[in-house]
């Protein structure tokens, strides 16, 4: 036999009535707040994973934590640091240039600090030299950077970087034996503005293939 529903009788019955009539409406709210909630919040993870794939992978990044495509160094920034730190800076940037690059070391470096390889350009070492500002790189070091570059490591290109100056006979010997420099002005143009290393020097360019 069907149930049958009759209306409510009396006040009793009429409050009775709407006290559940209230009550279901209050479940049904809640539950559509839930449903809601649950919606938007799949909704959200759905829009981050698809964000994740569009933009790829995360951009490599330096020992410092910044991304290597940006880095940007301040002379402020260089001054402050150690030579382990000053070559890793040096590495940091030819990265971010497009080479690949590793930390040579003090100890058994031979005029090494950083070495790189770069498809356009061959195989650089760079040799660091962080001094007091206002201090001067002498044509030694010039000599050792010349004398080991080739014959000790392979390289096609021989940098000497320093936060301070070089002497003009210093200068003139890199120019005329090609053996690149990167004064504190060059420096700034490199690490704080950003020029990548083959603007800043005339490097010679090899065809790929």
């Amino acid at each position: 036999m069907a149930a049958r529903f009759r209306r409510p009788r009396g006040p009793v019955e009429r409050l009775a009535a709407g006290l559940v009539a209230a009550a279901a409406a209050v479940a049904v709210l809640g539950v559509t707040q839930a449903l809601l909630k649950s919606w938007v919040f799949l909704a959200a993870v759905a829009l981050l994973t698809l964000a994740g794939a569009v933009r790829g992978p995360l951009p490599e990044r330096t020992r410092a934590g910044r991304p290597a495509s940006g880095l940007r160094l301040s002379l402020a920034e260089v001054d402050a640091m150690g030579d382990q730190d000053f070559g890793c800076a040096l590495r940091d940037l030819l990265v971010r240039d497009g080479w690949t690059a590793d930390r040579a070391g003090r100890q058994g470096g031979r005029a090494a600090d950083v070495t790189g390889h770069h498809p356009r350009h061959g195989r650089i070492v760079l040799q660091a030299e962080r001094t007091t500002v206002g201090a001067e790189v002498d044509v030694q070091v010039m000599h050792r950077a010349k004398g080991t570059a080739g014959p000790v490591h392979g390289a096609d290109i021989a940098v000497v970087v320093t936060n301070g100056g070089l002497t003009r006979d210093a200068m003139a010997w890199g120019d005329q034996y090609g053996v690149h420099w990167i004064d504190r002005a060059r420096l700034e143009s490199w690490a704080a503005a950003g020029r990548p290393l083959h603007h800043l020097l005339p490097l010679p360019r090899r065809p790929l293939g």
